[in-house]
């Protein structure tokens, strides 16, 4: 029976402290902008992409450099 009362007070204490952080951050205006969080991680996923795309495609020109020099090739 202690250990159900326990488990009551703890869930009660976690629950008035999630109220209490929530009205906290209400009151700083932590929830005022909102949507602009989203396209920050999505700008930020596709300029990751954008610089992956253009490293593969230096890497590309590099080895058919490197490829033009082993066989003789010019650029001509």
């Amino acid at each position: 029976m202690e250990v159900t009362w326990i488990a009551i007070l703890a869930s009660l204490c976690m629950g008035i402290g999630a109220a209490l952080i929530f009205v906290f951050a209400v009151k700083r205006n932590y929830f005022k902008d909102v949507e602009n969080a989203k396209y920050h991680v999505f700008w930020s996923d596709v300029e990751e992409l954008v610089d992956f795309a253009e490293k593969q495609e230096k890497g590309e020109e590099q080895e058919e450099i490197k490829d033009d020099k082993e066989s003789g090739e010019t650029g001509d």
